[in-house]
């Protein structure tokens, strides 16, 4: 069985990824050599696990925010539809309060 490497699906998704993965190590007040150097060996599991996981959380409310606007601006379009008024192809939609 061939060995796989850990990389992104995507390699346009590897500079993303890591611009959220130090933004989260800056926020979890993780050592200088880390955010300055790059070097995550002196970590223990549990802060890097900590950080895997904050960018697991964040992603997925992410992708659930996109889904959620992307129904309301599907139910906007029905409405109008039924409506018998002409589709907007640029639907705001106002944030949440």
């Amino acid at each position: 069985m061939p060995v796989r490497k850990k990389r992104p699906a995507k390699a346009k998704a590897k500079r993303p990824l890591d611009s959220l993965k130090y933004e989260v190590a800056r926020e979890l007040d993780l050592p200088k050599e880390v955010l300055e150097e790059g070097y995550w060996g002196n970590l223990s599991s549990r802060q890097c696990g900590a950080v895997g996981g904050q960018m697991v959380k964040r992603m997925i409310e992410a992708a659930q925010k996109a889904i959620a606007e992307e129904a309301a601006a599907q139910a906007i379009a029905g409405f109008r539809s039924g409506l018998g008024l002409p589709p907007e192809t640029d639907v705001e939609i106002p944030p949440e309060l």
